[in-house]
């Protein structure tokens, strides 16, 4: 028998207020048809003032945890990944672990950016794989609202805030591709592309938090080159191939990325989960989030194969193969 780590639970958290595209024509140069045209987004959440990415992460976590039939005390583990923390610390996770009322087990963040979630599941594969852990609650959470540079259409149309997150637990199976649970992984990064996307503030730097930088044209290239590879070699590792998938749930960055790495997959975009239009780029919640969206619309189902993959700042890029 294959110890396996298997999807048991999923949830995510939206912000109330929801800002269409036309909320940005009466103070920058851009349209609805514009940004539309460009990304596939037509509207996203931001936080309220006094919502905190830990506050937006334990709603998620809740969420989880109800579809798994699951109280706070059954987990062993919380990793959180994200890229704006509440403070410079503690951990985002501990703050969600002292929400939800958890006094046992650890707690701990990953940052990757937006490719975040697929590093943090990986990470609780691993210690599920190892016997450090029975049940990992894994949550990606953002507040990017907080780091952006308002002047800069490129960039500030894009981005939203939410939460997603998933319940993994031990299981056994077969050893086969056929197997419930996380089948592969493959992750990257390359610090040569740092200074393509990132944020220009820093404790050791400027002691600020910064605002988003963004070569769009450049990472465009990169994520449709990169996604599509990741995913054929998590495929690989898995001992499947891109006709076995029944879903991609990449991360919700741009639609034409989404689209193009689809193409170079060679599957239709009747297989791919896309909620960008609703939601924009959430960073490393965007997966999490469409994986429950996704599971809610009836889409994914038991024993579907889905792919997801995602790239962000660092790089860092990566896709994780589960069966649901």
């Amino acid at each position: 028998m294959t110890r396996r780590a298997a999807v048991r639970g999923v949830g995510h958290y939206l912000p109330a207020r929801i800002v269409p595209n036309a909320e940005f024509e009466a103070t920058l140069e851009t349209s609805d048809e514009w940004i539309r045209s460009r990304s596939g987004i037509e509207r996203r959440h931001f936080a309220a003032e006094g919502e905190a990415t830990s506050s937006m992460a334990a709603e998620a976590a809740r969420a989880a945890l109800a579809d798994a039939g699951l109280q706070p005390g059954d987990i062993d583990a919380i990793i959180v990944a994200t890229s704006t923390p509440d403070l410079t610390f503690p951990s985002v996770a501990t703050m969600v672990q002292d929400r939800l009322g958890m006094t046992t087990g650890f707690a701990y963040d990953v940052q990757a950016v937006c490719a975040g979630f697929v590093f943090a599941l990986a990470n609780a594969n691993g210690m599920i794989l190892s016997g450090q852990a029975e049940r990992v609650l894994v949550i990606g959470a953002e507040t990017f609202s907080r780091i952006l540079d308002w002047n800069d259409r490129g960039t500030c149309v894009l981005f939203g805030d939410g939460a997603g997150a998933l319940v993994l637990e031990a299981t056994t199976g077969n050893g086969l591709p056929s197997d419930r649970g996380i089948l592969s992984v493959d992750l990257h990064s390359d610090g040569r592309y740092r200074d393509i996307l990132y944020v220009d503030g820093g404790v050791a730097t400027t002691g600020t938090a910064g605002v988003l930088k963004m070569q769009g044209k450049e990472v465009f290239r990169q994520a449709v080159e990169k996604l599509a590879e990741t995913a054929h070699a998590a495929l690989a590792k898995a001992g499947l191939e891109a006709q076995d998938v029944d879903w991609i749930v990449p991360h919700q960055a741009n639609l034409r990325i989404i689209k193009a790495t689809a193409q170079r997959m060679g599957l239709p975009m009747d297989k791919v989960v896309v909620t960008v239009q609703d939601h924009g780029n959430t960073s490393a919640a965007s997966i999490p989030l469409a994986l429950s969206v996704g599971k809610a619309k009836g889409q994914i189902k038991r024993g579907d194969l889905v792919v997801t993959e995602a790239i962000g700042g660092g790089l860092a890029w990566g896709s994780v193969v589960i069966r649901w």
